[in-house]
């Protein structure tokens, strides 16, 4: 059959650099979008940094039209060992770009659909990462007035048809919540709860030290994998993956903005947040290289980061709904109405909408969504009825 379009795998430096530079090209007038670090991008396809090519595999394509210009690309792969245990194999497709043109978007789905059938899978969600829900999920549906956060997709409004006219459906959604950090505008439920814990003395709050990031460490692993490991799809954390995860936002660790709760001397809860490394990473043109790496330094020194971003928020279900979570709040609002405070706006990212408990959190501490981002799910099995992602409790 005849086509316009044709694929180029990537297995090149030469083809590397292209599967950038699409996305450079694409977005060169849009005033909203943030050119990503170049080996943010990168280190997801080495077999050195990912760990997931252990038990994984992944593939990259550009695509060209019959001019000789290169209008998209896309990534496509899978984790053996999750599709094994899966009651419906499902592989993933990710970091996808393309211009207005179904015809050239359906190049890159059928491509991708082809490959993942090859390795038994039956089922495609996208866009998405080859690794941690943290970074690169989700195709942008609101909020195109907004920058994107840290490693986190911004892609055109056309997007959401091209997925959907393919026969993609939503799976889930998940919104980033904003509100000024100025303490005013919580719910007066949370603020209620709040002053039950601390007027507790079973219950104590403080922030991070670095000096002690190792004790620090092990409290994050020990509650995340109460909160979050519990849930379908999500991993418990190693002892290595906390710490490697702790060693990667160390150079931008702001102690007074990454709180733990504690009952009793014991870890319960955890509210971590970062600079939004954004408000400088726009300034370095995707580079990290030594320029970039003084560059950095510079705007870091000059607290060009005013946004706080939430990484994370978990509580152990023992303590969940006692308002643990106002505590960590109330307690970071302490440092936050200090003078010289930098940061002047809070963002929580990635609170999806299969758990209405957080989005409750969000709301009742006076957030309001101002970004949604899709994750879509294509059925090979056309007749398979379609469901979306299960809530969780």
């Amino acid at each position: 059959m005849d086509t316009n379009y044709t694929l180029e795998e990537v297995n090149s430096t030469a083809q590397e650099k292209q599967f950038l530079q699409t996305a450079i090209d694409l977005y060169k007038k849009e005033k909203h979008w943030i050119r990503p670090l170049d080996n943010d991008i990168t280190e997801v396809f080495d077999p050195k940094t990912n760990k997931l090519f252990r038990h994984g595999e992944a593939i990259r394509w550009n695509l060209k039209n019959n001019k000789g210009s290169y209008v998209g690309r896309i990534a496509v792969f899978i984790d053996k060992k999750t599709a094994k245990n899966s009651e419906q194999p499902t592989g993933g497709l990710g970091f996808f770009e393309c211009i207005n043109n179904q015809e050239a978007a359906n190049t890159l789905f059928d491509a991708a659909k082809a490959w993942l059938q090859e390795r038994e899978m039956e089922a495609m969600d996208g866009p998405v990462n080859f690794g941690d829900r943290d970074k690169w999920w989700g195709c942008l549906v609101d909020g195109f007035d907004q920058e994107p956060n840290y490693c986190m997709p911004y892609n055109f409004s056309y997007y959401q048809k091209l997925f959907e006219n393919y026969g993609f459906k939503n799976y889930f959604n998940q919104y980033t919540f904003y509100r000024k950090v100025e303490m005013t505008g919580m719910s007066p439920i949370m603020e209620q709860k709040a002053q039950r814990v601390f007027d507790n003395p079973h219950f104590t709050f403080e922030h991070i030290r670095k000096k002690e990031l190792e004790k620090f460490t092990e409290d994050f692993r020990t509650i995340y994998n109460q909160a979050w490991g519990r849930y379908t799809g999500v991993k418990e954390i190693t002892q290595t993956h906390a710490r490697a995860l702790m060693k990667s936002i160390g150079p931008i660790l702001d102690e007074k903005i990454m709180w733990f709760g504690y009952y009793d001397g014991e870890p319960i809860a955890f509210f971590l947040m970062i600079p939004e490394i954004n408000d400088i990473v726009k300034h370095l043109n995707g580079k990290m290289n030594l320029w970039g790496k003084l560059k950095f330094l510079f705007y870091q020194k000059t607290k060009a980061c005013n946004t706080a971003l939430g990484l994370i928020f978990g509580i152990v279900p023992k303590h969940q709904g006692k308002g643990v979570e106002g505590g960590l709040v109330y307690s970071f609002a302490g440092e936050a109405l200090k003078k010289g405070f930098p940061y002047k706006h809070l963002e929580l990212n990635w609170i999806g909408d299969f758990n209405p408990t957080m989005i409750k959190v969000a709301e009742q501490i006076g957030g309001t969504p101002i970004k949604t981002h899709v994750t879509f799910r294509y059925l090979f099995d056309r007749n398979k009825p379609f469901t979306r992602a299960k809530k969780v409790s």
